[in-house]
């Protein structure tokens, strides 16, 4: 990374110790899940800034109840129909012992979020308990698989002009080193409507496709649209990030709202009522706490996800119905 950031070992969230990653994906159908896994969290919070959310246990999260953290977090294509992926992750959870100790058993919290696919492969397609429970049974620690995978499987990007000139999102992570070994770490799922910016640069990374090659501007495209493109509610771009500072609760709901800054600053525009964008934080601990921990893990979040979402769009592997961003420009 430019001007002196750091990344972890794999440049992934799987750096944030307790973290493991798995991936499920249907290539036929064109649509995925991708689970994290973080039992050993202190806490986690969720904020929601999308107008058409898909959601599950993100209440339990909220600072009023008992609760107050998740065992695992899943993304999913699918849109509503894919939220059947947490049950089998549920189950794999209980199958190891893993989640909040009650009289009678061990019940596993996983919060879930869905994003719409069904438009790019096959709409009757989407990922079901058993593909959650594969994804589980998958998650490691190490490196990420990244791109057109998971929950990344089928997103597109860049469809301010509708489907028809999108381009191929997907799945990116990415780590931040900070002082006295603080790390953050972020994994998206990039399906959103808007265009994507590199902040360092302020390159258009990815846009509506030209007549051609390369990219219809942001402006350009907004002149462009319809009423019929304002109906269109199937994007969405899912955020997870995890910390090894040890933060209470109230601190992680903020970390919750700084990955979107993150966020903001690549795709615009960002938080639509065509979006169902969602953040969620985990405090893994283990770090000695100190008084600036809070604001360090902020910025090394909203860093993480920059970086996770522009690794999402430039791993992608396009389709023929949406290329990658990155064979797209080449095109004579």
């Amino acid at each position: 990374m430019n001007d002196g950031w750091q990344t972890g070992p794999n440049n992934a969230i799987t750096d944030v110790p307790g973290i493991r990653v798995g991936h499920a994906t249907d290539r036929r159908g064109k649509t995925g899940c991708t689970v994290i896994l973080c039992e050993s969290a202190r806490f986690a919070a969720v904020d929601a800034r999308g107008g058409a959310p898909g959601t599950r246990e993100t209440d339990v999260l909220s600072p009023a109840n008992v609760v107050r953290t998740c065992h695992a977090v899943v993304f999913s294509g699918g849109s509503a129909f894919g939220l059947a992926a947490a049950d089998g992750v549920m189950r794999w959870c209980a199958e190891h012992e893993i989640g909040f100790p009650t009289t009678r058993r061990r019940v596993p919290i996983v919060t879930g979020a869905v994003l719409y696919d069904l438009g790019i492969g096959d709409a009757a397609a989407f990922p079901d308990a058993e593909a959650g429970r594969l994804a589980a049974s998958r998650a490691k620690r190490g490196r990420v698989a990244e791109g057109s995978v998971g929950a990344g499987t089928g997103a597109t990007v860049a469809k301010l002009l509708g489907p028809e000139r999108a381009l191929k999102g997907g799945v990116g992570t990415a780590s931040v080193l900070g002082p006295r070994g603080l790390i953050a770490g972020a994994l998206v799922v990039t399906n959103a409507a808007g265009n994507l910016f590199d902040p360092e640069t302020g390159a258009m990374v990815a846009g509506p496709r030209a007549d051609g090659n390369g990219f219809v501007p942001l402006a350009e495209a907004l002149a462009r649209r319809t009423a019929g493109m304002d109906a269109l509610l199937e994007n969405t771009t899912l955020i997870c990030v995890a910390t090894n500072a040890t933060l209470g609760h109230h601190q992680v709901q903020r970390l919750a709202i700084q990955a979107h800054d993150g966020f903001a600053r690549v795709v615009a525009p960002a938080h639509t009522f065509a979006d169902g964008d969602v953040a969620v934080a985990l405090a893994m601990g283990g770090v000695e706490p100190s008084e600036d921990d809070a604001l360090i893990s902020g910025v090394l979040v909203a860093r993480a996800v920059e970086q996770a979402l522009l690794r999402s769009v430039r791993l992608a592997t396009g389709l023929k119905a949406a290329p990658s961003a990155a064979e797209w420009p080449a095109r004579g």
